[in-house]
């Protein structure tokens, strides 16, 4: 499983999403050279890389803002890091999902890590800001409920997800009526678990909702990703997918319902 996807903003080419697996890069800019920092400091090599056989993955940013080798993104096992090339330029890293959480990465700065499993990179360019998303699905969480050895180390999850995420309440909306005493229940549509989480997330739509669906098929590893010739089961089947999965292992419990808004009074429960 790729450790790290980039999905390029518009104008951004190649426009298709970028898989990174762990020590892979992706050099961005106006025209992304080929650059390595040592000890001494940055350089270009002047070669250019497509992203294919075993060079670096490159990303076109065509805008005159933006510097020529305006930076790098390298992946790791469950997170990424971020190298600033510019010389004058703070970049941004936003959780999308977060209460205005972000990071700066100084000009110059290299390496820093990114802790969120959803990211935003933002670059200012003369009077405007690009943006691209970095995926980290590989996000591991240890198990809280397992007493372990004090001096061992944690237990991983085979499948972790992050319960205060979006994604997951999607998918707790999706379990919802088998959860409450129906396993033969019908799953609900995207568009009535868009209106079940409405109440705390006035922003959900049918794309928002169907795209978190998406994102949990590839998460946990049930196909590689809508942007491969692998398109995977139809949206239906993918549903059934995800919460057999979800219900056979317990990845949602009948606890989890609580932090769905309540439900409107005489609807089916």
């Amino acid at each position: 499983m790729n450790s790290i996807i980039v999905v390029p903003g518009p104008t951004m080419s190649p426009a298709a999403q970028i898989r990174l697996a762990p020590g892979q890069t992706l050099r961005f800019g106006r025209e992304p050279l080929r650059r390595t920092h040592t000890g001494a400091g940055l350089r270009d090599t002047g070669v250019r890389h497509t992203g294919g056989g075993s060079g670096p993955h490159t990303l076109h940013v065509p805008h005159a803002g933006v510097s020529r080798s305006a930076g790098e993104i390298t992946a790791t096992a469950t997170y990424w890091s971020l190298s600033n090339f510019s010389r004058s330029a703070t970049y941004v890293v936003e959780n999308p999902e977060g209460a205005g959480e972000h990071i700066k990465i100084a000009p110059g700065r290299l390496d820093a890590p990114v802790p969120f499993e959803f990211a935003r990179l933002v670059l200012p360019a003369g009077s405007e800001l690009l943006t691209l998303d970095v995926w980290a699905p590989r996000h591991d969480y240890a198990d809280r409920d397992a007493p372990g050895e004090p001096d061992g180390e944690p237990t991983v999850l085979p499948f972790p997800l992050d319960r205060s995420s979006r994604y997951f309440l999607v998918l707790t909306a999706l379990c919802e009526p088998r959860l409450r005493g129906e396993p033969h229940a019908p799953l609900p549509t995207v568009e009535q678990v868009v209106e079940r989480l409405k109440p705390s997330w006035p922003a959900a739509n049918r794309a928002a909702v169907q795209w978190n669906i998406d994102y949990l098929a590839v998460k946990l590893r049930l196909k590689p990703g809508p942007d491969t010739a692998d398109t995977g089961p139809r949206l239906v089947g993918k549903k059934e997918t995800l919460v057999s999965l979800a219900l056979r292992f317990d990845l949602v419990r009948e606890t989890d319902l609580a932090a769905l808004p309540a439900a409107p009074t005489g609807s089916a429960r």
